[in-house]
Formats: C-alpha cells, sequence, structure tokens
C-alpha cells in the first residue's frame, strides 16, 4: 500500500499595527529592567500589541490570517476540509468556537472545525494532529491550521516574576497542510508533556477556583501569574534543554535524519542567551534562523510568523530541513521537521 505523505501548502499572517519598545517595557516595570537589559537579557525590540475589538480580537485575527493564507495559496475554501484553531482561550466571547467562527468568515463552508488547546505548542501539536487525520481519513484531504494570539493583556509590569512572559505579544497565523501535496514534507513529531507543572502558571482570576469579583475586578484583567515560581523555575532548569533535545533527536529519528541535517531552526521567541545556546548545541548558525526580537512571542503564532518570515528572505529554500520548536505551559515540548521544496 502507497504511504500518504502530508505536505504544506503555504501560510498566512496577520500582525496588528501597534508596537510596543523595549523602552516602554522598561517604563512599566517601573524601571526595576532597564531599556538596555531588556534587549540584551530578554531579547526584546519591541514587540507587537494588539488595538481595539473586533479587528485584533483573536477568532478575527485568526480568520485574518486564514484570509490571508487563501490569498498567498490560490487555495479554494470549500476545498478545506478540517479546520483546527489554535486560537487561545482568551478570546472575544468565552464558550464559543473559534474554528466555526472562522470556517465561516472564510467561507470554508465544507469545513468541520475544533478548537485545540496547548498554549504555546499548540500549532507544533495540531500540525501533527493534521497530518495524522490526513493519513487516517480517507475522505480529509485539506487541513488547516489556524489561529489568533494575545495573552500579553494580561501582563503585570510590576510582577517581578512575570519577566519570561514580557515578550508577550499579537498576531495570528495560518498554515494549510495537504494530502498527498509532493512537497515541503511534513516528516517526523515528538511531544513531551509534564503534568507535574500544569498549575504552575495561568490566569490566576476568573476560573472556578478564584472568580472575578467586583473587589478583584481590575486585579484580574492583570492576573496571569506563576502561581508556583519556585517549583516551575527549578523544574524547568532542570529538564527543559533536555526534553527540548529529546523532542528535536526523536522527531529528526522518525524522520530518518539527524541534527546535521536541519538547514533552519523554526523556534518561538526566547531570551536570547537560550536562542543562542540552542543555535550553538546544534551547531547551526545565526542566520539559519529568525530571532523575533522585533516581534515578541506571539505564543503559537511564532512558529508559523518564523517559517512565513524565512520563506520571504530566502533563508528557507527548496532542500532546507526545518525544525520547528515550541514550548508551552502545562508542560509542554514540541518539535516538527519538515523538509522543504
Amino acid at each position: 500500500m502507497e504511504k500518504v505523505s502530508v505536505g504544506i501548502v503555504g501560510t498566512g499572517i496577520y500582525l496588528p499595527k501597534g508596537r510596543m519598545s523595549a523602552r516602554e517595557i522598561s517604563d512599566r516595570t517601573k524601571g526595576v529592567w532597564s531599556e538596555r537589559a531588556v534587549i540584551d537579557k530578554l531579547g526584546i525590540q519591541q514587540k507587537v500589541i494588539p488595538g481595539g475589538v473586533p479587528q485584533d480580537g483573536t477568532q478575527e485575527m485568526g480568520a485574518l490570517a486564514a484570509l490571508d493564507a487563501l490569498k498567498n495559496t490560490g487555495m479554494n475554501p470549500l476545498d478545506i476540509d478540517v479546520i483546527l484553531s489554535v486560537t487561545e482561550e482568551w478570546k472575544e466571547y468565552p464558550l464559543t468556537t473559534s474554528a466555526l467562527y472562522i470556517q465561516d468568515r472564510i467561507g470554508a463552508t465544507n469545513a468541520w472545525g475544533i478548537d485545540v488547546q496547548n498554549r504555546c505548542c499548540t500549532t507544533v501539536t495540531a500540525m501533527k494532529m493534521a497530518k495524522d487525520m490526513l493519513v487516517a481519513d480517507d475522505e480529509v484531504n485539506v487541513v488547516m491550521v489556524v489561529g489568533g494570539y494575545r495573552n500579553g493583556d494580561f501582563i503585570d509590569y510590576e510582577d517581578k516574576d512575570m519577566s519570561m512572559m514580557f515578550n508577550l505579544g499579537a498576531g495570528g497565523g495560518a498554515i494549510i497542510l495537504k494530502k498527498n501535496y509532493a512537497k515541503n514534507l511534513l516528516l517526523g513529531s515528538h511531544m513531551i508533556g509534564d503534568g507535574s507543572l500544569s498549575r504552575t502558571a495561568g490566569v490566576a482570576i476568573g476560573g472556578l477556583c478564584n472568580p472575578i469579583t467586583p473587589d478583584n475586578l481590575e486585579e484580574a484583567k492583570k492576573s496571569l501569574r506563576l502561581m508556583d515560581p519556585i517549583k516551575m523555575k527549578n523544574r524547568l532548569n532542570e529538564v527543559s534543554m533536555p526534553n527540548w533535545f529529546k523532542c528535536i533527536d526523536e522527531a529528526l529519528r522518525k524522520s530518518h535524519l539527524t541534527r546535521k541535517d536541519i538547514g533552519y531552526l523554526d523556534i518561538l521567541h526566547i531570551k536570547r542567551s537560550g536562542h543562542e545556546s540552542m543555535l550553538q548545541e546544534l551547531g547551526l548558525e545565526e542566520n539559519q534562523s529568525i530571532y523575533l526580537e522585533d516581534y515578541g512571542h506571539i505564543g503559537q503564532i511564532d512558529q508559523i510568523l518564523s517559517l512565513h518570515l524565512a520563506l520571504e528572505s530566502g533563508q528557507v529554500k527548496d532542500g532546507t530541513v526545518v525544525c520547528m520548536l515550541a514550548a508551552g505551559i502545562g508542560y509542554v515540548w514540541a518539535a516538527n521537521i519538515i523538509r522543504w521544496g
């Protein structure tokens, strides 16, 4: 029986017009972080910030990225069979289904859709899910992975524990996968989860355990926090890099490739020293990745944005092996391998 392959048809991006500079981030911390430290250590020259809703709501940003992907690829929306939405839980209206909002907005009336949640790992995870669906189901031929993100709304810049999330930005991204599309093949994937960290970070106020009240309303708006910072930081220091490299090596093994084959590291925005050491460990040059210091960390949109920018710049071309790398609070680490061209 002939093996089914899955290829990437193309990408779409939507970025709001707003920007917050390193100087503004420093000011928001009341000078605890200097402008120079924000640039050098956190690795942020500026980041994308959202404007008003509806244009820059997360569901709408996903829809705008989806429309961009359709324009860039010439894909007919009626040919999309499934929409996997990676839109964040922070959206225009709670308990609405983002995938179905996008289905209607782009006219993909033949598609069914579902929302997927894995924090900043969601795109890499959803791409594996999309591939598995395309391989397993004879009637699924095209899957769009798409979503929007603006968790930066919840950041309290005066919370010293939260410096690791001062980079949170906003935007939308879409990536279209197709069965037996003979190029840009999605090869192996590998994920690692560590549920011992599942409640070490999150929005502290607004759920069942700590509902919003008249007294905590203003605090609730900025309550994305490390709920157990010592446990989280100690555990991440111990396991994060080893887990990332295990994901990379396992995804490569499943792709019948080795680290030497990687031509482009498609990695989320992390602190500058971490990015540089990752490149060094993998034996890659600076120009074999894009450091998202002018965008910030747009959650699970980072991997689509990085690939989109690298295709525009020519850093990814025919024959390039791309390693998509992500990590998300919860905690999850993930890698995908793509052979472009």
